[in-house]
């Protein structure tokens, strides 16, 4: 059962303790829950592909996520004969257990002998050479529906090797688990990178199988190339399907509070701040050591070594700060909760040392307007107002790609 409680921020109270919103969210849950159970993904719609990989030589592309029920996609396909020849893993390995940024090397999987090619590695894209002994890619991985999220980008360099190469690419699609809003500025272009390739918005609320589909109808992988794909939809689901991931898909977004509130703090990392890496909360609180006494709190943790997290940012430094582990008052902001960012910029004693140098801030956000216009002390409604045009652009472009129902 949710804990409803009134909050107050800035002399602003939110009451959640009537009779009637309990009646109502309890309501939302068992609708929530019957709606989740009922989803197939495309992982689990066999009868749809395997036909496909029959007498083809197949690499796979996934990680931890990549599961039908308990067992492992890989698995199940060596059980059922395919000739699965090697696989391809992302960000965080193919265990899902290394730091976020950790090189990854090419191993041996200790459980099937499989040759396991890091994709975050030396290269970030197969070399031609990975590509000669297969006909077909499948790639199964679970995404949060973040630009930043760097599984998008894995999946757009896979698509261009294989375009260039002419193999096929058959992605098995998932819920995205923010997939029920669009928000944030439109990338520009100027600004790049792995953790953000493409001109979409900070949330796009497309699955990535229909990503997939845009990439390539919108010619973003240049020169011309076309991927060859066949996305297997899910079955039962809808952009508003309130859906709660089974495996977490990385190893500092382990809950579904993590999940709902990425789109917002990640921004943080761009900044000295902690998002709680190396706590139990990661994702979930933002704090400083220099923030003592000034939030109207006395939270205050501590970031230590951990799994997933073995250097973590402000190491064994106690942090002050601000809690959202709990439904609160962040949760009356819809979309990415600029009003937090600029509240915890005021706080910030010393404002030249908000954005890290490097300004890997700009690179998340997309821009570098968005930093600009926090120092220059816009509102959170002013900049709102700046993403709109482009926002109503992108959901027309959308709107050609998508599989299922908004």
């Amino acid at each position: 059962m949710l804990q409803l409680n009134s909050y107050n921020y800035k002399g602003l109270v939110f009451a959640n303790n009537s009779l009637m919103k309990i009646w109502l969210i309890n309501i939302l849950l068992l609708i929530s829950t019957g709606l989740t159970a009922q989803i197939i993904t495309g992982a689990e719609r066999t009868e749809e592909y395997l036909p496909l990989l029959k007498e083809k030589r197949i690499a796979f592309a996934g990680n931890h996520t990549s599961m039908i029920k308990n067992i492992s996609v890989v698995d199940s396909l060596l059980s059922c004969g395919i000739n699965v020849v090697k696989i391809f893993s992302p960000e965080h390995g193919f265990r899902g257990t290394e730091d976020a940024g950790k090189t990854i090397q090419t191993i041996k999987d200790s459980k099937t002998g499989l040759p396991v090619i890091s994709l975050y590695g030396k290269s970030k894209k197969p070399q031609a050479s990975d590509l000669e002994d297969i006909d077909i890619i499948v790639f199964d991985i679970q995404d949060v529906g973040v630009r930043y999220f760097t599984y998008i980008s894995t999946m757009h360099y896979l698509m261009e090797a294989c375009a260039e190469n002419k193999k096929t690419l058959i992605i098995l699609d998932r819920p995205n688990p923010n997939g029920y809003y669009i928000d944030g500025p439109v990338l520009d272009t100027a600004f790049r990178s792995f953790v953000g390739m493409h001109p979409v918005p900070i949330v796009h609320g497309m699955t990535i199988g229909e990503f997939a589909q845009m990439i390539n109808g919108e010619g973003w992988l240049g020169k011309n190339l076309t991927c060859e794909l066949k996305v297997i939809p899910c079955k039962n689901y809808t952009h508003q399907t309130i859906y709660t991931l089974p495996v977490k898909p990385s190893p500092n977004l382990s809950s579904s509070r993590a999940i709902e509130l990425y789109s917002t703090l990640c921004l943080f990392e761009g900044t000295p701040l902690s998002v709680g890496r190396g706590t139990p909360f990661p994702f979930q609180v933002v704090g400083h050591p220099s923030l003592k006494g000034k939030t109207e709190s006395n939270f205050n943790f501590t970031p230590v070594p951990t799994a997933g997290a073995t250097n973590p940012p402000l190491k064994d430094q106690l942090c002050y700060g601000y809690d959202f582990s709990q439904k609160n008052w962040i949760d009356t902001i819809p979309g990415i909760k600029l009003e937090l960012i600029i509240d915890v910029y005021k706080n910030f004693p010393d404002k030249n040392l908000f954005f890290n140098k490097n300004l890997f801030f700009d690179k998340l956000a997309g821009n570098s307007a968005l930093r600009k216009a926090i120092i220059g002390g816009k509102s959170a409604s002013e900049i709102r107002e700046g993403w709109q045009k482009d926002l109503e652009l992108f959901r027309r472009m959308r709107a050609k790609y998508l599989l299922y129902p908004d």
